[in-house]
């Protein structure tokens, strides 16, 4: 019997973060739709996503009766910086070089956030983890070397700004202790008044407006919602595995949409990311149901 719930409790964590994946790889897909120039983009999708974030904490406080702040504290505040100048330079990034370079390179977060766990946090990494970062550095050396060949530097650059903002964010949210579940949602009013501020004088200039409005209204609090949810069901492993749908699939959507196809060097460095990383999350998978057998059973042997 517990184990038909366990399963089941298993089938639902794979469906609830399998969907955030998804929905997380449409994101890029549907900037490039929107046809807009980037500030406006920058403003209209995080002032969108802001208002889910009000919504929510409405609902949660006053429907729900759960009390749970925006922003908690000094350190929610902080995270919530690290979210917002990532989603600035995320957008700098899908304007300025292409998908895969940008899904491939942001793949790295969970890397940058072992190393900042490491050095603020005492966590020493597995060296597992640490075989898995240097093949990582390597991928995305090859990556980034194509980007300066091509004229993407920039572009891949804040690629990489964004995954490490992205890591620090999780770093001070893992410091903390804190519900941070609606911090990226509600400091995304940072980069959306920067944007606006920013954007054309005579107003936001978005062809298509009602693609980066669903983005930031549906898809980006969906894939948060999910993701979040996920490791109550999921191991860690697990859920990282999930992650990776934005880094297989966008390039994908691109290619089919936009016919935008990388270049051999971009693919190879991606496939090299992706092995490491899909690797590395088998083998903690592995071992987490190793330790867990053995607590299970710890007289065998």
């Amino acid at each position: 019997m517990r184990q038909d719930i366990d399963a089941a409790h298993h089938r639902r964590g794979l469906l609830i973060t399998g969907l955030g994946g998804l929905a997380l790889s449409f994101d890029i897909p549907l900037i490039r739709s929107s046809e807009g120039e980037v500030w406006s983009l920058l403003a209209a999708r995080s002032l969108c996503t802001f208002l889910v974030a009000l919504i929510a904490w409405v609902v949660l406080n006053k429907v729900l009766g759960r009390k749970i702040a925006l922003v908690p504290g000094k350190t929610g505040l902080a995270a919530g910086l690290f979210y917002g100048f990532g989603s600035f330079s995320f957008l700098l990034a899908v304007f300025n070089t292409a998908t895969a370079n940008v899904v491939f390179i942001v793949a790295f977060t969970s890397m940058f956030a072992a190393v900042l766990s490491w050095i603020f946090l005492k966590e020493r990494p597995s060296n597992a983890t640490l075989m898995t970062m240097a093949v990582m550095v390597f991928g995305v050396g090859l990556i980034v070397q194509d980007g300066l060949k091509s004229g993407n530097f920039f572009g891949d650059a804040m690629a990489v700004c964004s995954a490490l903002l992205l890591a620090s964010a999780i770093t001070v949210s893992r410091a903390s202790g804190k519900d941070m579940g609606l911090v990226p949602l509600a400091t995304a009013i940072f980069p959306g008044i920067i944007g606006y501020l920013l954007s054309p004088s005579e107003g936001l200039a978005i062809a298509h407006p009602g693609w980066i409005m669903f983005s930031g209204l549906v898809m980006i609090p969906l894939a948060f919602f999910c993701l979040a949810t996920g490791p109550r069901y999921l191991s860690a492993p697990e859920v990282g595995m999930f992650y990776l749908l934005e880094t297989i699939l966008a390039p994908v959507w691109i290619w089919i949409i936009f016919e935008e196809i990388p270049t051999t060097q971009t693919l190879i460095g991606g496939t090299i990311l992706i092995l490491a990383l899909v690797g590395h999350s088998l083998w903690q998978m592995r071992r987490k149901s190793a330790v867990d057998a053995s607590s299970e059973f710890p007289f065998t042997g």
